[in-house]
């Protein structure tokens, strides 16, 4: 590699209190993340170095319904590091949440007047519309595709987005679902979901839109995971030569990342061999650290690698704050009603609810319903019995078998 990149990437680093030893730290982990033997570590660095030097790759991060926790995720790093060097190599001209631009050219004082000239990429309607015409970025969308109302259940710009949202997804090279709600709908489409939300890879189904999509759930998601993709997508030639869609499970996700199962890897789990479980919070089997299936853990059930990535630049996750798992990074992007929420709730409980008729219930209530429709059915029955008479007496009792009796067995 060209002295220039180190020096490029490495000046980038050391500004933010980074070493080459952290560089290297990190490029480890994200060969890791994506099943990469020790061997691709400079070949992660060496694409990371060329990038700096190479104009930035375009993106946009669109907004659906959602309440913005994905990018307080990837924003809240606790100190400066590799991570956003690397998503510093993405251009995102377009990123509703925090991007500066706003409105149209008309919204710069003097241009409609044209006293001020200015250029309309400037602006936030001016940079997508760009961004459109150009193609080939990648598209991170966060968030639910609302869809109800006549898709005017979120408006932006004067516009629904579902006006605009398929001529973005085409023109896409491929698009990034970060967060559960941008991959099946998550909360928002929870029952009984008003706004009709849905993620964005049904989204596009329905719209006959082929752009591939890689599913990234949890809620939120995980910084480490959008910067694997970035540079997995990005910067290791995996899009243009469709290696990226091999590594995808059947719902669209990273397999290495999604593969295996949270109790699989949960520090916890020795307590769940053992039988030792928290049944109430508050107690003495919680201060011991006992296992949080029986107060409702989907561990067993969700997969993801949260206990090996984990949160927070590494600092913890759900099960090691104390709390059970949720069920958050399991998905169900093309089946309606799949979503986390609704098949995890009530998060605490150790069944899921389940829909009948239009409203829900326990497993247990319905159990206990239908023993006791069958403890009054047994009783209804003896009563009639008693009353018919024929508990009297009851039939004649046989000392001996006749089978018994013609072999000698009896009188």
């Amino acid at each position: 590699m060209a002295h220039g990149n180190h020096d490029a990437l490495y000046s980038q680093l050391a500004a933010r209190g980074v070493t080459r030893r952290d560089f290297l730290k990190f490029c480890g982990s994200i060969a890791t993340l994506m099943g990469l033997a020790e061997t691709a570590i400079p070949q992660i660095a060496a694409a990371v170095e060329a990038a700096a030097l190479t104009p930035r790759a375009p993106a946009l991060w669109i907004n659906g319904g959602a309440c913005t926790g994905c990018t307080e995720s990837m924003a809240q790093g606790m100190t400066p590091d590799v991570a956003t060097v690397v998503l510093d190599l993405l251009s995102l001209n377009y990123f509703e949440t925090v991007m500066m631009a706003q409105g149209g050219p008309e919204m710069i004082p003097g241009y409609q007047e044209g006293v001020v000239e200015a250029k309309p990429e400037l602006t936030a309607e001016g940079a997508i519309k760009t961004m459109l015409e150009e193609g080939g970025y990648i598209l991170i969308f966060e968030g639910t595709v609302m869809t109800g109302f006549g898709g005017n259940a979120l408006r932006i710009a004067g516009k629904s987005q579902t006006e605009e949202l398929p001529e973005i997804c085409k023109n896409a090279a491929a698009i990034v679902a970060v967060g559960s709600c941008a991959v099946d709908g998550g909360w928002v489409a929870a029952r009984p979901n008003p706004a009709e939300g849905k993620g964005i890879q049904q989204f596009c189904k329905d719209e006959g839109i082929a752009t591939p999509v890689i599913n990234l759930p949890t809620c939120p998601v995980n910084p480490e995971w959008v910067v694997a993709m970035v540079i997995d997508v990005l910067l290791l030639g995996q899009l243009e030569s469709g290696a990226i869609l091999d590594k995808l499970d059947d719902f669209g996700r990273p397999s290495l990342i999604f593969g295996q199962t949270i109790h699989d890897n949960c520090p916890r789990r020795g307590h769940f061999e053992n039988g030792e479980f928290v049944y109430e919070f508050g107690s003495a089997e919680e201060a011991k650290g006992y296992c949080l299936y029986a107060v409702g853990c989907k561990g067993p059930q969700t997969f993801t690698n949260c206990p090996i990535v984990r949160w927070n630049d590494g600092a913890s996750w759900c099960v090691e704050s104390g709390a059970p798992c949720i069920g958050c990074g399991n998905a169900n992007p093309l089946s309606p009603g799949g979503n986390w929420v609704d098949v995890g709730a009530p998060f605490l409980n150790r069944m899921p609810d389940l829909p009948i008729a239009g409203t829900t219930f326990q497993p247990s209530t319905i159990g206990a319903a239908v023993g006791a429709v069958a403890a009054g059915a047994l009783l209804v029955h003896g009563i009639g019995m008693k009353v018919a008479g024929r508990m009297d007496g009851g039939a004649p009792y046989e000392d001996v078998r006749a089978h018994d009796r013609k072999k000698g067995g009896g009188k």
